[in-house]
């Protein structure tokens, strides 16, 4: 992509309203803009970290066996009452009427509409176990939307839900995704912690959510370090981690004999990007789902659902990977792989060098924003730095004549002059 045809504004200056360092660099670095309280639009930049964070999730959610399909925005309150739940979720849910007087909701959750959907469809046993997800736009009312994408009130999330014929059934899709959530996390190389939580309004008795670790991360959590020691693609790593003490500020200080030596009890700032539950027949048994068991006798349907905060993670790994220049993005999930740069636009053989290199890099297949505009060179470094993106490949008239270019890797710094050729594999390879 060319930047002189591209949409990317950049802001030099640190928004007043911006309080967290993901809100500033997301404004800053072009991402997004706020259209109204806690609602944002998703900029060109942005766009393509959200979808790629998507298509992370999306690849270990099928890789776990769960099935994609795709549920509307707008849910009618007669699902929610169906489940007793319309009445007790509070003003976080946005309720209006539509022309028929029919009274509707912007779905904050899906338990309700994918439990009807099951329900009419499936009356089997042979149909179970079976793992449902899509991801979807959410809203709910915040009363403080703040933080950016962090805690605003629309947001993009991949919700799953499960429905297995007894409680060890349900357990095993309940660990099925536990550990999609640690590879998940992993492949966008950040390091999450599951902590024990409380179930909330969902329901259930079982329930974990994962956190980001990071400095400016909103929650205080309290571990074992025992944690950092489990691998993650390790056959065993989700019974390891399930099992290890590891909870909230809030949840730790209610616990009256921690099990863990104080030696090993480490307390981190972490950001939640992912919650579980498994809630058994919560709603199954509300909304009248049974099929028919093996013994041909109805059976509820035991289940659980599993979010992950799509939008929020693009604020929470900025959170975890930044530095005083900029965004510094884990390469799985960059906007582009490498920021072409040309240091003097106009100038001949510097546009035929830049341009060839370009069009190499595209014949590779590497995502490439190619700065080619009239502009001077330390505003093309400034901006390359601020959207971070993990490699820089730099042609300037003394490098044209010598028949080399700088390669910069912006997580280290490092700079290296290499030729055309080996620069090209070195990214391609």
């Amino acid at each position: 992509m060319r930047l002189s045809r591209y949409f990317l504004p950049l802001l030099k200056e640190t928004p007043t309203d911006a309080q967290i360092v993901s809100h500033q660099l997301m404004l800053r670095a072009g991402l997004v803009r706020q259209t109204s309280a806690g609602i944002y639009a998703w900029l060109p930049v942005g766009l393509r970290v959200l979808d790629k964070i998507a298509d992370l999730v999306r690849r270990e959610q099928d890789r776990a066996g769960a099935i994609e399909l795709l549920m509307p925005t707008i849910q009618s309150a007669d699902l929610w009452r169906q489940s007793g739940r319309y009445d007790a979720y509070g003003p976080e849910m946005l309720r209006f009427k539509d022309r028929h007087e029919r009274e509707m909701l912007y779905g904050p959750t899906n338990e309700e509409m994918i439990t009807a959907l099951f329900r009419d469809a499936v009356k089997s046993y042979r149909d179970l176990p079976r793992t449902l997800y899509h991801i979807q736009w959410k809203f709910r009312d915040e009363v403080r939307p703040r933080f950016g994408v962090m805690r605003g009130r629309e947001f993009l999330m991949k919700d799953a839900y499960s429905f297995d014929l007894d409680e060890a059934g349900g357990k095993v899709s309940y660990n099925a995704m536990f550990e999609a959530y640690l590879r998940t996390f992993a492949a966008m190389g950040l390091k999450a912690v599951p902590v024990r939580a409380p179930t909330g309004p969902i329901g259930g008795d079982m329930s974990h959510e994962f956190h980001i670790l990071a400095e400016t991360g909103e929650s205080e959590i309290f571990y074992d370090s025992a944690i950092e020691d489990v691998n993650v693609t390790d056959p065993d790593a989700v019974s390891k981690l399930s099992s290890i003490y590891a909870m909230e500020a809030e949840e730790h200080e209610k616990v009256t004999n921690c099990p863990v030596p104080a030696e090993r009890l480490l307390s981190r700032r972490g950001i939640e990007v992912g919650h579980i539950f498994f809630f058994g027949t919560k709603y199954s048994a509300a909304m009248g789902l049974s099929v028919q068991g093996q013994d041909g006798k109805p059976v509820t349907p035991q289940m659980g659902s599993y979010g992950v905060g799509v939008s929020r993670l693009v604020g929470a790994v900025i959170e975890a990977c930044h530095d005083e220049d900029g965004i510094v993005w884990p390469e799985a999930i960059a906007p582009f792989k490498v920021g072409l740069i040309n240091l003097r636009s106009g100038d001949a053989a510097c546009d035929v060098a830049a341009d060839d290199l370009y069009a190499k890099l595209q014949r590779a297949g590497v995502e490439t924003l190619y700065d080619d505009r009239d502009e001077r060179g330390g505003a093309k470094f400034a901006g390359m730095d601020l959207v971070g993106i993990p490699w820089q490949l730099v042609v300037g008239p003394k490098g044209v004549s010598a028949g080399i270019v700088e390669l910069k890797h912006r997580k280290t710094g490092e700079r290296h002059e290499l030729s055309v050729d080996a620069a090209l594999e070195k990214l391609t390879g």
